[in-house]
């Protein structure tokens, strides 16, 4: 951002003229904003999960926002001017949440919402988003949004929910693993997400789920819950979200040494764990869903190589500075993408102001196809302006020499299903 300087009174009206046209002659970005009816920054209010059980995803999310900011500013801005993150730690709380958003209204005077990642804080958030006709545009992998639960201000553009990914992976658990699944999942809407929609997939395949096992998000052991799992069982499938999961897995392999049914499991339970610490030996060969690839595959695409540039992640997934920082590459490329789509609702819906925000919403609702490209590196995807939902490929890795390789990718097809909700039939 400039700052405005008084002039002296030493200076001439000519003189500031052939100073400002200089500059704008020698900052190429300025003159871009310059010609913008307004230089005034668009203000996106970032919900971020600095502390709580989701501060790994949000310090994360946090730097894939700043780098898709800095991209999409030095490429001109939206309809010519700045982007401006305003950042606000919700705790990953729902009460705070809500406060967030309220702030981001009232007193930041943010023109848009964006960030929020894990369910219960999007739950607790939503309806004063709606109340104050903020356009909140999450980074969640819940069902929350498609199912009709929330507002036409709420969207999930730029990453896809837990219904259309475990309906994508069940074929492959139950053709490739087995069909007596043990499912051990967070207690919260998310893992509630998990339990109710694969534990439908699975069926549909012939398949049962012999035993739900829920975990309270603040536990910091689990041996005590593994007895619970059936001898029948032929395959734990696990999602595990927070600042233990390490401990999890780790006891899970202490639990059931080198006799353990097959595994399938969500990264989520190792977003930003290395494969390689001590104790994770036994994942050899197990299996996980990805939501992008942490290792850079051998058919890496150019997009993906530019994103892991921009974001500062190498071909491990890990800090460019620090290879022990491991990204939650699984799912902040959310936030990348979300941001290309508000760029691109924008730009459709002229946005000059607040007073647009009804036209931003409409302007994306309207968008259907998403290609494979720089703006959407995890993969090509399909929006559904109905449901304020997208679609896209779902991916399952292997670990194979410590490192996790893609075994198989599933298309958009198969990740669709019948819509729940007809948001655009809602007034504003």
């Amino acid at each position: 951002m400039t700052k405005l300087i008084k002039p002296t009174p030493t200076l001439t009206r000519r003189t500031l003229l052939g100073t400002a046209a200089a500059a704008v002659a020698t900052t190429p970005l300025l003159g871009r904003y310059a010609q913008a009816q307004s230089a005034e920054p668009i203000r996106i209010g970032f919900q971020v999960h600095r502390t709580g059980i989701g501060a790994s995803y949000g310090r994360w999310y946090d730097r894939t926002t700043t780098a898709a900011v800095k991209r999409i500013n030095d490429m001109g801005g939206i309809n010519g001017r700045p982007v401006e993150i305003i950042a606000e730690d919700d705790g990953t709380d729902p009460k705070r949440g809500a406060e967030v958003v309220e702030k981001f209204a009232t007193q930041h005077n943010c023109d848009i919402g964006f960030g929020t990642l894990f369910s219960h804080v999007v739950y607790g958030s939503a309806p004063r988003a709606g109340e104050l006709k903020l356009p909140y545009f999450v980074v969640s992998e819940g069902h929350h949004v498609a199912s009709g639960a929330l507002n036409r201000w709420t969207m999930q553009p730029g990453i896809t929910d837990v219904k259309s990914q475990v309906q994508a992976m069940a074929p492959f658990v139950a053709q490739n693993l087995g069909k007596k699944v043990t499912m051990i999942f967070p207690d919260f809407a998310f893992g509630h997400d998990h339990r109710d929609y694969f534990t439908s997939a699975i069926e549909a395949q012939g398949g049962e789920v012999v035993a739900h096992i829920a975990i309270p998000p603040s536990e910091t052991s689990f041996t005590k819950y593994f007895p619970n799992i059936p001898r029948e069982t032929e395959v734990i499938y696990h999602v595990m979200i927070g600042p233990a999961v390490l401990t999890f897995v780790k006891e899970m392999g202490e639990f059931f040494g080198p006799s353990k049914p097959e595994i399938f499991g969500y990264i989520d339970s190792l977003e930003a764990v290395d494969i390689n610490s001590p104790g994770l030996e036994f994942l050899e060969g197990t299996y996980f869903w990805e939501g992008n690839p942490r290792y850079a595959q051998a058919d890496q695409s150019s997009h993906d190589k530019l994103y892991r540039e921009a974001v500062g992640v190498d071909a491990n997934g890990a800090s460019v500075t620090d290879a022990k920082d491991v990204s939650t590459y699984a799912h902040m490329f959310g936030c990348w993408e979300t941001l290309n789509i508000v760029k691109a609702g924008m730009e459709a819906a002229d946005y000059k102001g607040i007073a647009d925000r009804a036209k931003l919403i409409e302007a994306v609702e309207a968008m259907t196809d998403m290609p494979l490209s720089d703006d959407h590196p995890q993969g090509a995807k399909r929006f559904n302006g109905k449901t304020h939902q997208t679609f896209g490929h779902q991916y399952i890795s292997k670990v194979e020499g410590g490192k996790l390789v893609l075994a198989h990718t599933s298309s958009i097809e198969d990740t669709l299903y019948e819509d729940e909700v007809d948001y655009t039939t809602q007034s504003f």
